[in-house]
């Protein structure tokens, strides 16, 4: 089956962290048969900082910034027979939705995948006139990064035909141990760009950590921070590649998750980075959310903490060897229950069974 996939980026994960996300979704999907085209706009100077080189397991479209190379894009979805919207695109995304109702078959699936479940339904609450909101009856179905019972009872209440989320999860061919790299050398670092609501989060459960601990070293990693003022010991690197995260990943004593604002209100989303850390045998550190046992055991697995204070405790009683049995048996864990080929496993047996009904239907 054809898949026309219309997202950010799949070339470039610059203020983009759904990039690895989809690619090792899409990259087992490819494995399992799927014909994949994946197209992305050319803005954010996403292209000017590539990861990747365009893949061999998906065709990579490239498209100018404009509502005229959109509307061409959006014809070719008549040729898929599987056609998806992710969430923020951040260029024409109203125009991407109701493109691809337009312009698919119908006899084709038409998918909205939701990166960013929580901030989409936060608007739409707001909205009545919102565009998902309003193409939902149009819609075969919607997929979620993640958000758990939440986020699905909120969707079929809005009116989707199904939704089923679709969790991160590890690639462990591209998140692996490595040998730790003196440029990410830290006692804790965070990998995350400024946004605003995470901006308040990374205060509380890292700055104050921070300040609390003058005499060890934070590294944090990401687009934004250049202009935040921060406690002398914290080092700002800027951007970090994919390439450079397993060894951002593997040098720091204990990396830091914390999720945005949204996300921890409805919890069972856990950020790509978890599973990214735990590929790397990384001990990570936490915010507290729901549904977090369902992916490590707290205290063996990962370490949480309900606020900054916690943070200072853990980092102040870890020890190398602890740090590293944490890290390790969290790897143990994501490599069993938590890989991209059980994702793609889960989203081919989607696709089959609403082609199956289809045809019963019919």
């Amino acid at each position: 089956m054809k898949i026309a996939f219309y997202g950010s980026s799949l070339l470039s994960s610059y203020w983009n962290g759904a990039a690895t996300y989809y690619r090792g979704i899409l990259r087992d999907l490819a494995g399992r048969g799927y014909d994949i085209i994946f197209y992305e706009p050319d803005a954010f100077g996403r292209q000017q900082h590539r990861d990747i080189d365009p893949p061999i397991w998906a065709r990579s479209i490239v498209y100018p910034a404009t509502i005229e190379a959109t509307r061409a894009v959006l014809a070719e979805a008549r040729q898929a027979d599987i056609v998806v919207k992710a969430s923020g695109v951040g260029v024409f995304d109203a125009e991407l939705l109701d493109g691809i109702v337009e312009h698919a078959r119908d006899d084709a699936l038409k998918i909205f995948w939701d990166v960013d479940a929580a901030a989409t339904l936060d608007e739409m609450r707001r909205d009545p006139s919102h565009p998902v909101r309003r193409t939902l009856p149009d819609l075969g179905m919607v997929l979620t990064y993640g958000g758990g019972p939440p986020v699905v009872d909120a969707y079929e209440r809005f009116g989707a035909a199904a939704c089923m989320p679709v969790y991160n999860a590890l690639d462990p061919e591209t998140h692996f141990p490595v040998a730790p790299d003196a440029r990410f050398a830290a006692d804790l670092a965070f990998l995350g760009n400024r946004l605003p609501d995470r901006e308040a989060r990374v205060e509380t459960f890292f700055l104050e950590p921070a300040a609390a601990l003058p005499e060890r070293s934070f590294l944090i990693g990401g687009n934004g921070w250049e202009t935040k003022p921060m406690p002398f010991n914290v080092r700002h690197r800027g951007h970090v590649y994919t390439a450079e995260h397993n060894a951002f990943n593997c040098t720091p004593l204990a990396l830091l998750n914390v999720a945005r604002d949204s996300m921890a209100d409805i919890g069972f989303s856990p950020a790509t980075r978890v599973f990214e850390a735990a590929g790397a045998a990384a001990c990570l550190i936490t915010d507290a959310w729901e549904g977090i046992e369902l992916f490590l055991k707290p205290g063996e697995e990962v370490l949480v903490a309900r606020d900054g204070r916690d943070v200072a405790d853990h980092l102040a009683a870890l020890t190398p060897e602890r740090a590293r049995a944490i890290g390790e048996a969290a790897r143990v864990r994501i490599l069993a229950e938590h890989r991209y080929a059980l994702r793609g496993a889960q989203v081919d047996a989607i696709f089959k069974t609403h082609f199956a009904r289809r045809r019963e239907a019919a």
